[in-house]
């Protein structure tokens, strides 16, 4: 706790706390950036989800004595390349003190938890420093389970932390939510008291400073990631794995990542030769900023349940304006451009896309004959 006496200017606090969004909002007027009131619009919207997700990470669940789950991607706040089909968790954790979760299993078809180190409130980059999937986990008859998470070794299930771990995440990933259960979870630290004590002002006024550097961190990396695919627009390259795994990613997963660009009169047509083995895949179409399109309300994400495989065991899905008559149907929920990206969990081998653009009448019209 802070030394009451300390000096405590609000006024200040809040405007460098201002300034961090400032700095955020810089990121609309990047030279590559589209400048047309409806992507501009997204961007304003994206700050904003922004701004929720950092108050509610740092400000509301940034106790690490007194850790919570609060969910960093969701269908109205969503943070680079949010996989529409996974419900994520975060909390906030301190790795010099030692955690447990307990929880159900649930049904969902992967779960996976992985310690963290950095953020984007601090450079970019949040690091893996310990992991483990259900596969390498042990439940009760009922499902229930206990996580403890240390730096040292702890019998049963135990999730390794480094002394600067500073976020623990939680992933889990639906094949069909509509039929599958989440796991349900609790977190605490074990050497800790009974309840917190009030507010510390020198703690709020850090973790008020983490949260505008989140945003500005957040959205400045969104900003760089998406530039970068320019270079192949309308392809779908395999992403730097490094680049992934060093602002978060799944250690299980292969990414590919690009950008995408078409006019009403357009198609991109995905094809994969095969599928792979795998436990999951799936693709996503994205804003500019990106965010996942409204998942809520267009299919813009397939995935290995809900996909159509070709006759031969390929894979052809198809990203358009309108619908083309295809199982594999895609929509652009009326943007004219942004990102893409597919994944593979767990796959015995990375088959690559191959992707064209096409004219969609005569592509429809190809089909119907």
């Amino acid at each position: 706790m802070s030394d009451p006496e300390q000096h405590f200017d609000s006024t200040e606090i809040w405007a460098r706390y201002c300034e961090a969004l400032e700095l955020a909002g810089r990121q609309l007027l990047r030279p590559e950036t589209p400048k047309d009131p409806f992507n501009q619009a997204e961007g304003l919207r994206y700050l904003s989800r922004l701004v929720r997700l950092g108050l509610e990470m740092y400000v509301e669940s940034g106790d690490m004595s007194f850790p919570s789950f609060m969910v960093p991607s969701h269908e109205t706040a969503k943070i680079i390349a949010d996989n529409p089909d996974n419900y994520y968790q975060v909390a906030r954790i301190d790795g010099r003190h030692n955690y447990r979760v307990r929880g159900s299993r649930g049904t969902v078809a992967y779960l996976n938890f992985s310690t963290k180190r950095g953020g984007y409130d601090s450079g970019g980059k949040l690091e893996l420093s310990g992991f483990i999937d259900a596969k390498g986990m042990s439940f009760g008859p009922d499902g229930h389970f206990e996580l403890v998470l240390s730096q040292q070794p702890h019998p049963g299930n135990w999730l390794k932390l480094d002394p600067d771990s500073s976020q623990l995440i939680v992933r889990q990933t639906f094949l069909d939510r509509n039929h599958e259960k989440p796991a349900q979870l609790k977190i605490e630290r074990m050497d800790t008291a009974v309840r917190p004590p009030p507010l510390d002002p020198g703690t709020l006024r850090e973790n008020l400073r983490k949260a505008g550097a989140f945003v500005a961190g957040t959205a400045r990396l969104s900003g760089d990631w998406a530039h970068s695919y320019h270079g192949h627009t309308n392809q779908l390259p395999p992403a730097d794995q490094a680049v992934c795994q060093a602002a978060g990613g799944d250690p299980n997963i292969f990414f590919y990542h690009s950008y995408w660009r078409l006019t009403p009169e357009q198609a991109l047509v995905i094809h994969f030769p095969r599928v792979a083995a795998c436990d999951y895949w799936n693709i996503q179409v994205n804003n500019y900023w990106m965010e996942s399109l409204d998942y809520r309300y267009f299919r813009i994400c397939i995935n290995k349940h809900s996909a159509q495989l070709d006759s031969d065991g390929g894979l052809t899905l198809i990203l358009a304006h309108s619908d083309p008559g295809h199982p594999n149907w895609l929509e652009t929920a009326g943007h004219e451009q942004g990102t893409l990206c597919f994944r593979w969990i767990n796959s015995q081998e990375q088959v690559h896309p191959q992707t064209r653009v096409v004219k969609l009448a005569q592509w429809t019209s190809d089909r119907q004959r």
